[in-house]
């Protein structure tokens, strides 16, 4: 089956942390990154979607970010 994930964080190095932890566990870029302005919290955002090939059928229940 095929995961999709989408990572979301401020704009500051956990992001990029984030991302590189998901690469490191088989994770693969999946489009361009994403890069907005939150105003709720008067910070930037950071975006990325990363996608997976994993053996086994997909439920809602499928734990994403365990793979």
């Amino acid at each position: 089956m095929k995961l999709y994930r989408f990572l979301s964080e401020d704009d500051t190095s956990a992001f990029c942390h984030k991302v590189t932890d998901a690469l490191n566990k088989g994770w693969d870029l999946h489009g361009d990154p994403t890069y907005a302005f939150d105003q709720a919290n008067g910070v930037m955002r950071c975006g990325q979607a990363v996608v997976k090939e994993v053996e086994g059928d997909y439920t809602p229940d499928t734990k994403l970010g365990e793979h």
